[in-house]
């Protein structure tokens, strides 16, 4: 009878349930519709002047950017196209969401809002020194 409930208390420790993984990330919200689009997926040889040429089929294109290495010069992969309206946004990512663009396929989706800066945190406490404290260890 002890050996038993030994056993289930054993198994009960080791089992699944005891262990589970953590919970997977929640993903990020949708962006809200707007006139900026950010494109990811870009190949390399990928210029500002071809991708705002292959979004300029859907509607007038403000602004187009493929954000570079500052060393090579070549495309990180992604990059942003501003339309002047929302609607032409929506055709924007509706013709070229998941199609090739230089022989790659590429992902277009409303920008998102850049968070605010994170403010360095003030450490009000006095830093800890390595060194001997400063009464004398042998002193009474």
């Amino acid at each position: 009878m002890a050996a038993a409930a030994a056993r289930s208390g054993f198994r009960r420790m080791f089992s699944i349930s005891a262990f589970a993984p953590p919970k997977p990330p929640m993903p990020p919200p949708k962006a809200d519709p707007s006139s900026n689009l950010f494109v990811s997926g870009l190949s390399k040889r990928t210029t500002t002047d071809g991708l705002k040429g292959a979004f300029a089929k859907f509607g007038e294109v403000i602004h187009a950017k493929v954000v570079t290495d500052r060393v090579t010069g070549f495309s990180k992969g992604f990059g942003f196209v501003r339309y002047a309206t929302v609607e032409d946004a929506a055709k924007g990512i509706e013709g070229m969401d998941g199609k090739f663009l230089d022989g790659w396929v590429i992902f277009a989706e409303y920008a998102r809002d850049r968070p605010p800066p994170q403010q360095p945190e003030t450490n009000s406490q006095q830093q800890q020194s390595w060194g001997p404290p400063s009464s004398s260890w042998g002193a009474q």
